[in-house]
């Protein structure tokens, strides 16, 4: 059963499971190059009077280098029985291995960035606005557990989410 195109509005679901726990594929590049990683960072909402995604990356992350070039990203969401390929992709870096091959995940090349045949739920995401984090906004001090005296934060993207496809 292939994807079907539906109204973002259409969707019910609970972000905080679909990315905090369920965790989802951040990717981003094109049919000649592309990588994957897996967050559970996060979040959807309204911006500027657009359905939004948002995602935090760091600068160390090989998807990043991907998301910095290219104007569209995907979130990518799957049932339990892929835990084991998003732990992959979140612990093994594109530079090094061939993810897909690895997990068995199928890129699918049929929009702005590529997504894969294996997914529950896709939300295609234009760039809107990309910004690094920074230490000295940081409010409350247990946040900075997060990171290492000397490593850099996350950068933040907002995308507006252009597409949904669903199962």
């Amino acid at each position: 059963m292939g994807f079907k195109e539906i109204d973002i509005k259409e969707l019910e679901f609970s972000p905080f499971e679909k990315i905090g726990k369920q965790w989802m594929l951040i990717t981003a590049g094109n049919k000649e190059a592309f990588n994957t990683m897996t967050a559970s960072w996060g979040g959807l909402g309204v911006l500027w009077n657009k359905n939004v995604a948002f995602t935090f990356i760091r600068p160390s992350r090989y998807t990043f280098e991907f998301c910095e070039k290219e104007e569209y990203f995907t979130l990518t969401f799957f049932s339990e029985e892929y835990r084991k390929a998003l732990s992959f992709c979140g612990t093994k870096s594109g530079r090094d291995v061939d993810k897909c091959k690895e997990t068995g995940l199928t890129p699918v090349f049929d929009a702005e960035a590529p997504y894969f045949e294996e997914a529950e739920l896709v939300l295609v995401c234009k760039k809107l606005y990309a910004q690094d984090m920074d230490k000295v906004c940081v409010v409350d001090d247990a946040v900075l557990t997060n990171y290492g005296e000397d490593e850099p934060m996350h950068r933040m993207y907002v995308g507006e989410i252009v597409k949904a496809f669903t199962r």
